[in-house]
C-alpha cells in the first residue's frame, strides 16, 4: 500500500496542470494524502482516490466509453484502488482492463486530468471520490468486452459524444489527450 500512497503522491507532485482550477485540484489531493495514510483504498469512507483512463483509439479518432450503471451516463474507464496495486498506474490499468477486456493497453503515466466529486459507492454511504485521470491507447482492433460493472460500452467518435455523456469532464480529457 505505500507504493500504492506515494506513487500517487509523485504523480501528482509531476502533474503539470494545465489551469489553477487543475492545480488546486492536485494540491487538495496532495494535502488529502498527506494527511489521509489509507487514502488511496475505498475503505476511507471521508473520501479516496480513484483511477480511471480516457481510452482512445490508436489514430485518436475515437474513444471508449461506459454506460455506468450508478452515474446512468456515458463515463471514462476507472474506479477504485485495490490493496494488490502496487502503484496508481497499476491500478488505472487494472480497471482499463476489467472495465474493457483489452490486455494490451498502453498506459501514458503522465496525469492527465483530475476530478473530485461525491457519490455514494460500494461503501454504501455517501463519500467523495478523488479522480486521478490517465490516457491510455488501444492497440489497432482491439476487441472489447462489457463487464458485468457497465450497462454498456462502446467506442464513440470524438466529436460525437452520445447525449448522455458526462460531456464536460470527457471533451476536457479527449482536448487535452489531443495536446500530447
Amino acid at each position: 500500500m505505500t507504493s500504492l500512497h506515494q506513487s500517487t503522491m509523485d504523480a501528482l507532485a509531476h502533474y503539470v496542470a494545465p489551469t489553477a482550477e487543475q492545480d488546486s485540484v492536485r494540491h487538495t489531493m496532495l494535502a488529502f494524502l498527506a494527511a489521509s495514510p489509507d487514502g488511496c483504498l475505498r475503505r476511507n469512507a471521508p473520501g479516496h482516490i480513484t483511477a480511471s483512463s480516457l481510452i482512445l483509439s490508436p489514430d485518436r479518432t475515437e474513444v471508449l466509453l461506459t454506460l455506468h450503471p450508478k452515474v446512468g451516463r456515458w463515463i471514462q474507464l476507472g474506479g477504485h484502488c485495490e490493496e494488490t496495486d502496487h502503484t496508481i498506474f497499476d491500478a488505472a490499468l487494472r480497471e482499463a482492463r476489467e472495465e474493457s477486456g483489452i490486455n494490451d493497453l498502453q498506459l501514458d503515466t503522465k496525469v492527465l486530468a483530475l476530478h473530485t466529486h461525491p457519490i455514494t459507492c460500494s461503501l454504501g454511504v455517501p463519500t467523495r471520490h478523488l479522480d486521478v485521470r490517465f490516457l491510455i491507447l488501444a492497440p489497432q482492433g482491439a476487441e472489447i468486452s462489457r463487464s458485468s460493472e457497465s450497462d454498456d460500452l462502446r467506442w464513440w467518435p470524438i466529436n460525437a459524444l452520445p447525449p448522455n455523456a458526462e460531456h464536460d469532464t470527457v471533451q476536457q480529457m479527449v482536448d487535452l489527450a489531443l495536446r500530447r
